[in-house]
């Protein structure tokens, strides 16, 4: 049976390897692509892949889209409410969030709002709104299916878990392109630097997020959420090979792990067909050529992005969407280099500090520490 989808995000990492998944797959359906400004790229998808709905987030872009495809019959939208019509406003049976930012939290509310199953790569969603979101999709009866290759490894163990709960996670993370450095080591890095990713192909801001460790912070809150854990069942752990994307721990002591080379294309196929598993072209474990998988405790004090987000997750409320919101404004801000690498998490920390904590914020409350939390980054810095 074809199956019917809508992608977020569609010329981004993510979505463009979800389009090449359905690309090698023949039976699913684009019904909805969004982007953010690039009319060329997301003009070449629409005329792959037939969808019904195309937004841009920026307007003047979306009305040269309308140009370009006027030969085509697709509705092209912008901002917002073109967001959410792509999301929400199809037959598409799941979506999948691969928009980066909070600006994917609206979309994927109205999706579920829907009926619509989620393959969720945006972090955000569940961090800054974990206590709305997975009661929404119980009440409306959606699944929400990680993407995030941890996230996945993850909940594949589980298929084999029997019913019984999680003991203990056991988070693996790369470490980055400064694993093994001091923080005063790193005084002076530069974008370029950070943008070197040992084992990952990402777009910009989640690989600056990977070398701060903030990436790996935000998937412990989204962890949290996910799996019904508490933060003290969740370990981080350094894997430098990422070999192993992440292991579960039972309460009798035994691990179940999933190991794969790093391809962003096994999650997002699972996600698309779970519970069926299909072939994959791509490269195998060689574990004769195997010949050990290193593992390292992480340093929280070099990578405070890391210790910070931990205690966001503890404190919850609203703090989560601060420091999530800080570290967005803050990485745009070292991208456009009017920042240096270190004032990434100083930003956060002094954004968690001086703001007003608010008990299961409403979405309205949520998007208002973003808005906050943006100002209080480019106040301090005076941009």
């Amino acid at each position: 049976m074809e199956r019917k989808i809508a992608v977020l995000g569609s010329t981004g990492s993510i979505g463009t390897q979800t389009l090449e998944v359905v690309r090698n797959n023949r039976d699913i359906q684009v019904t909805a692509l969004a982007a953010g400004k690039n009319a060329a790229a997301l003009e070449r998808q629409i005329r792959e892949f037939h969808p019904r709905v195309a937004c841009l987030w920026e307007e003047a872009a979306a009305r040269e889209l309308k140009e370009r495809v006027r030969d085509l019959d697709v509705r092209v939208v912008w901002g917002m409410d073109g967001l959410v019509e792509a999301a929400a406003g199809t037959d598409a049976q799941m979506v999948v969030t691969a928009v980066v930012g909070m600006i994917g939290l609206r979309p994927t509310i109205a999706a579920m709002e829907a009926g619509k199953d989620i393959a969720l790569a945006n972090k955000e969603t569940l961090v800054t709104a974990g206590h709305l979101i997975m009661p929404l999709a119980k009440e409306k009866g959606v699944r929400i299916l990680p993407v995030d290759s941890e996230h996945s490894a993850i909940f594949q163990c589980l298929q084999g878990a029997g019913g019984n709960p999680i003991h203990k996670i056991h988070l693996t993370a790369s470490g980055g392109p400064f694993r093994g450095k001091k923080r005063e080591e790193l005084q002076g890095v530069t974008v370029e630097d950070a943008l070197k990713h040992p084992s990952w192909s990402m777009g910009r801001k989640i690989t600056i997020d990977s070398s701060t460790m903030v990436n790996k912070g935000l998937e412990v809150m989204e962890a949290r959420w996910l799996f019904g854990v508490d933060f003290d069942q969740i370990q981080v752990v350094i894997q430098p090979t990422s070999v192993i994307h992440s292991m579960i721990e039972f309460t009798d002591g035994a691990v179940i792990a999933q190991l794969g080379t790093p391809d962003m294309k096994l999650p997002i196929q699972y996600a698309l067909y779970y519970p069926e598993r299909r072939y994959l072209p791509g490269d195998r474990l060689d574990f004769g050529r195997l010949r050990e998988i290193d593992f390292e405790e992480p340093d929280m004090e070099t990578f405070q992005g890391l210790a910070l987000a931990f205690a966001a997750g503890r404190k919850g409320g609203i703090m989560p969407t601060v420091f999530n919101a800080a570290n967005e404004e803050a990485v745009a801000l070292f991208l456009d280099r009017k920042i240096p690498y270190l004032a990434i998490t100083d930003l956060i920390s002094g954004a968690m500090e001086r703001c007003r904590q608010a008990e299961n914020p409403s979405l309205e409350e949520i998007l208002e520490a973003e808005a906050w939390a943006r100002e209080f980054c480019n106040s301090s810095y005076a941009v």
